[in-house]
């Protein structure tokens, strides 16, 4: 018996070849190798088609010693295939990628962040490059930039879609790669090739320690594919990243038709949920039956809902939000959602996934960006997601993206070499390593800690949150005063200084600590712009 040599949390790759040629072969077949670990759990991991007669299976774990395989296929009289054993022995890991040596991701115990398999706590940062699989984002040189400036700027995450694009129809050439489209034509069968190239990006990002949010497609490819389409896209999806430090995004904008479609004319497209509410909720029951890794599971959402709301919120790991992209018209839905979902039971780690691209429209400028990301995360979001028009969709200088569907008009003029040096995308990872400082896991919405803070009449007022005794955080935006601390503890003396979302400087304060009716007063800021006031408890 063949013994392969693994690592532990790397994915291992190897092959099989029928000899028995079938004439469709995607279709014809399906082949699964089953894994029993050290500890006896047995996995049954999808094999992906290679082309021709070709299959590849993938395979990672965090246990180190011998695990044990066999093969079982559709086609039970094909011995090239069925009934194959093996043996793959794992070492321990000894590199320094994040990913690889904390684990895939999964959600904390009190279900109100992700973290690493062994504990670790992940902050999700996550930029949308939704057609960075397409070859207007070239490879290598173009994918490599982008993804070594986002390291640097302290991003977790990518979120990309697996092919099937938002704002364009089936088969846009704008949707192609270098080696063509990810399915063939009326969607026969998916084209390896196509995902041979998705690879060689994911494989990057994972080793650059950035962890791929794979959409399996948008929503509307539901009407133009058929359920069992989608489903054999998500097996193939599982069966090629499942090994990965992957999350999963069933699709974007679940429940929304097509732009041109007769749904979408009609004012009040409730039939057309109700039709795509169960396919999707099917389709997501059996993602998660056939995940032999459990990675988080979530939908994007359609505006101004919520995942939950897509599907059977059983089968939802993590909220996704997507609250709007008109700039401060947005601010409103975006804390009301915000504040909701954090509120909704049962509980979830909550992620605004999608609001205001910076530059959309002609706004949603840099301080729009920094307003989203500190409103969101002390109102009780473990994360956040930036955005750039021009970038979600790599709009190039070579290839302008052009108009949309939508409104036959283009969002915006900016490609995506301009958009992800905007000062946004900047301002969001400077707040991501203020909140690193702290346990941010911890942290709690607490609006009552500040005077005056944010309401329904007036959302453009201060938001605080932190732990109670140990750190308060207060994010001041433009143009408002925050005046007073409240409900300080007694006898607890912090630090307090003032953080620029827009560079990082602080502006020291002093010692702050409660008076008589345990509030404190918070000093002017140096200049007028927005502010982090923090409050760091001082110790003997």
């Amino acid at each position: 018996m063949l013994v392969r040599k693994a690592i532990q949390n790397c994915a291992m790759e190897w092959s099989y070849s029928s000899g028995k040629v079938y004439a469709d072969p995607f279709d014809e077949v399906e082949l699964d190798v089953i894994f029993n670990d050290p500890d006896g759990q047995e996995r049954c991991v999808p094999a992906f088609w290679a082309g021709g007669q070709n299959w590849r299976v993938r395979y990672a774990s965090p246990k180190v010693g011998t695990h044990h395989f066999h093969t079982v296929c559709s086609d039970q009289t094909n011995p090239s295939l069925d009934g194959i054993e093996g043996a793959l022995e794992v070492a321990p890991y000894q590199g320094d990628n994040y990913l690889l040596k904390h684990g895939p991701l999964r959600v904390s115990q009190d279900r109100r962040y992700l973290e690493h398999l062994d504990g670790t706590p992940f902050f999700w940062l996550a930029d949308t490059w939704w057609m960075g699989l397409c070859q207007r984002l070239d490879w290598p040189g173009s994918f490599q930039l982008l993804t070594a400036d986002r390291v640097n700027k302290g991003y977790t995450v990518i979120q990309m879609v697996a092919g099937l694009y938002p704002d364009m129809p089936p088969f846009d050439p704008r949707g192609a790669n270098e080696a063509g489209q990810a399915w063939e034509k009326d969607f026969a069968r998916i084209n390896p090739a196509y995902f041979d190239m998705a690879d060689l990006r994911f494989n990057w990002l994972v080793s650059s320690g950035l962890v791929p949010c794979i959409v399996g497609c948008w929503g509307y490819f539901l009407d133009f594919a058929g359920p069992q389409v989608i489903k054999k896209h998500w097996r193939n999806l599982i069966a090629r990243y499942g090994a990965y430090p992957v999350v999963w995004c069933l699709s974007g904008e679940t429940l929304m038709p097509y732009y041109l479609s007769d749904a979408w004319r009609i004012e009040n497209d409730q039939e057309y949920r109700a039709k795509a509410r169960p396919a999707w909720t099917d389709i997501a029951r059996y993602v998660k039956a056939i995940d032999p890794y459990h990675h988080p599971l979530s939908t994007h959402p359609c505006w101004p809902e919520g995942s939950r709301e897509m599907i059977d919120e059983s089968l939802v790991d993590f909220e996704m939000l997507q609250t709007g992209h008109y700039d401060r018209k947005s601010i409103p839905n975006t804390v009301e959602q915000v504040v909701a979902a954090y509120a909704r039971q049962p509980r979830m780690p909550v992620i605004n996934s999608e609001v205001c691209y910076e530059g959309i429209y002609e706004g949603s400028r840099e301080e729009i960006q920094r307003y989203m990301f500190w409103a969101c995360l002390l109102s009780g979001t473990c994360g956040h997601t930036y955005g750039a028009q021009g970038l979600w969709n790599m709009s190039s200088r070579k290839e302008p993206y052009g108009a949309s569907p939508l409104h036959d008009v283009a969002h915006g003029d900016q490609v995506w070499e301009e958009a992800y040096q905007l000062p946004g995308c900047i301002h969001v990872g400077l707040g991501k390593k203020l909140l690193e400082r702290y346990q941010w896991w911890r942290f709690e919405s607490h609006p009552e800690w500040v005077e005056p803070r944010w309401s329904k009449d007036n959302y453009v007022l201060p938001f605080a949150g932190g732990i109670p005794g140990e750190v308060r955080l207060v994010y001041i935006p433009p143009l408002t005063e925050a005046k007073e601390m409240k409900n300080l503890e007694s006898g607890v003396a912090y630090r307090a200084f003032f953080f620029s979302p827009k560079n990082g400087n602080e502006h020291q304060i002093g010692k702050a600590q409660a008076d008589e009716k345990g509030m404190w007063k918070i000093p002017f800021p140096p200049i007028h712009q927005d502010w982090v006031l923090v409050l760091e408890r001082l110790r003997d």
